[in-house]
C-alpha cells in the first residue's frame, strides 16, 4: 500500500471517530497530523485521471454535501494604478491595458451591489481593491472597515482582497466582521519569480499569517496557465498544505490572457489540467472550499460539471469580476439546477463557523 493510500485511511478513521459527517476542521486536521509531503502530493496529481477524479468525488463526498455550491459575488471597489507587475493583472500601472485607475468607491454603491448579490442568490461577497497594501490609505480603510461592517449585517459572508496586511489591519477587519480575505500564492515558490518580482512568496505568506493570527478565514489559491509546468502547480499545492490551518477557500484561477500584459499571448488552460488540479487540492485539502475563479466561463457546462464532481464547490457568479468575464446569476442558477445542484447557505462551511465560534469567544473574554 503506498504510503499516501495509508493517509487517507488514518484520516478516515479520525473524521469517523468523531462522529460527524463533514467535520472540516477535523479532517484538515488529521491529514495535516501526518504531514502530507510533496512527494504524496505528485503521486496524487500523476495518478490517471479518471481514477483521480473518483478518487477526488469520493474524498469530496465525505467531507461535503456535493449537492451544495456556494455562490460568490466579486466587485471590484478600487481598480487600476497598481505599483505591482504581477505579468497576468491588466491593473498594473506598468502595462499598457483598457483598465484605467479610478479611486475607491463610496459606500452605498458598494452595498446596492450587495444588496443585489444576495437577492439573486449569492451568499459571500467580496471586495477588491487594486493595492500593494494598505500604507497611506487611512480614511480608505476605514471607508472599506464600515462596508465590511455594513455587508455583515445583510447576514452575508464578507470577504476582501486588498493587498497585503499588517496584524493590526487584519485585527481591525476581524473586529469590522470579515468573514474571509483574499491573498493567492499564485504558483509555486520556484515560479513565482517568472510572474512577480515586486511581491515576494515569504511576503504573501507573511500576510496570510496576519489574517490566520486575526481569526479571519484565509482563501488562498492559484492562477493556472501562467506558463507553470505541472511541478509548479504540486508544488502550489504542496505549499497550501503545509500551512498551520488549511485554508477556508481554495480558488483555482484560469488564466484570462488580457492585451497589454505579459501574459497575452499564453494558450488558454485545456481541462485535463483544470480538473488534475482541481482534484489533487481536494484530496489533499479535503475540508476546504475548492473554487471554480476567473475563467471559468471559457469551459462549457459539462467542463465545469467535471469540475464539480472532482470536487469544486463554489464559483463566481454575478455581472464580472475584477476585470474578466463571469457567468450570470440566472445562467448558473440554470446551470445548477440542470444539475442537482443547490447554492450553500451563509455560515454553512464547518471551517467558517469554527472561526466564527472562536471570534465570539475572544470576544466575550475580552468583555
Amino acid at each position: 500500500m503506498s504510503r499516501i493510500h495509508t493517509l487517507s485511511r488514518i484520516t478516515r478513521q479520525k473524521v469517523a471517530h468523531t462522529g460527524h459527517r463533514g467535520h472540516a476542521t477535523t479532517v484538515s486536521q488529521a491529514l495535516q497530523q501526518q504531514r502530507i509531503t510533496r512527494e504524496d502530493i505528485r503521486e496524487i496529481y500523476h495518478s490517471p485521471l479518471l481514477d483521480l477524479v473518483f478518487r477526488a468525488a469520493s474524498t469530496h463526498r465525505q467531507h461535503h454535501d456535493p449537492s451544495k455550491i456556494q455562490l460568490c459575488t466579486l466587485m471590484n471597489i478600487k481598480s487600476g494604478g497598481c505599483t505591482e507587475d504581477c505579468s497576468y493583472c491588466s491593473q498594473s500601472s506598468r502595462y499598457k491595458t483598457e483598465t484605467k485607475a479610478s479611486p475607491l468607491l463610496s459606500v452605498e454603491p458598494v452595498l446596492e451591489a450587495a444588496r443585489k448579490a444576495k437577492e439573486n442568490g449569492s451568499t459571500r461577497f467580496c471586495m477588491g481593491a487594486a493595492w500593494r497594501d494598505l500604507h497611506g490609505r487611512k480614511s480608505g480603510f476605514e471607508r472599506i472597515l464600515k462596508m465590511v461592517a455594513e455587508i455583515r449585517s445583510m447576514g452575508m459572508e464578507v470577504c476582501t482582497t486588498l493587498g497585503m496586511l499588517s496584524p493590526e489591519q487584519a485585527r481591525r477587519l476581524k473586529e469590522a466582521g470579515l468573514t474571509a480575505y483574499n491573498h493567492n500564492l499564485d504558483t509555486s515558490r520556484e515560479f513565482y519569480p517568472s510572474v512577480i518580482t515586486t511581491r515576494s512568496y515569504d511576503d504573501r505568506l507573511s500576510t496570510i499569517e496576519a489574517v490566520r493570527d486575526a481569526g479571519i478565514s484565509v482563501c488562498s489559491g492559484g492562477i493556472l496557465g501562467l506558463g507553470e509546468t505541472d511541478e509548479d502547480r504540486i508544488g502550489l499545492i504542496w505549499e497550501v498544505a503545509s500551512l498551520p490551518e488549511h485554508p477556508e477557500s481554495f480558488p483555482v484561477n484560469a488564466l484570462v490572457p488580457i492585451e497589454g500584459t505579459p501574459l497575452a499571448q499564453n494558450e488558454p488552460l485545456k481541462l485535463p489540467t483544470m480538473l488534475r488540479t482541481i482534484a489533487t487540492a481536494r484530496i489533499a485539502l479535503p475540508g476546504t472550499i475548492i473554487r471554480l475563479a476567473a475563467g471559468r466561463q471559457t469551459f462549457s457546462e459539462a467542463e465545469q460539471a467535471m469540475c464539480f464532481l472532482a470536487g469544486a464547490n463554489a464559483v463566481f457568479t454575478g455581472e464580472r469580476m475584477l476585470t474578466t468575464p463571469c457567468s450570470g446569476w440566472d445562467q448558473d442558477k440554470s446551470m445548477m439546477e440542470r444539475w442537482g445542484l443547490e447554492g450553500m447557505a451563509s455560515f454553512e462551511s464547518k471551517m467558517v463557523q469554527a472561526k466564527e465560534v472562536h471570534g465570539q469567544k475572544d470576544q466575550v473574554c475580552e468583555a
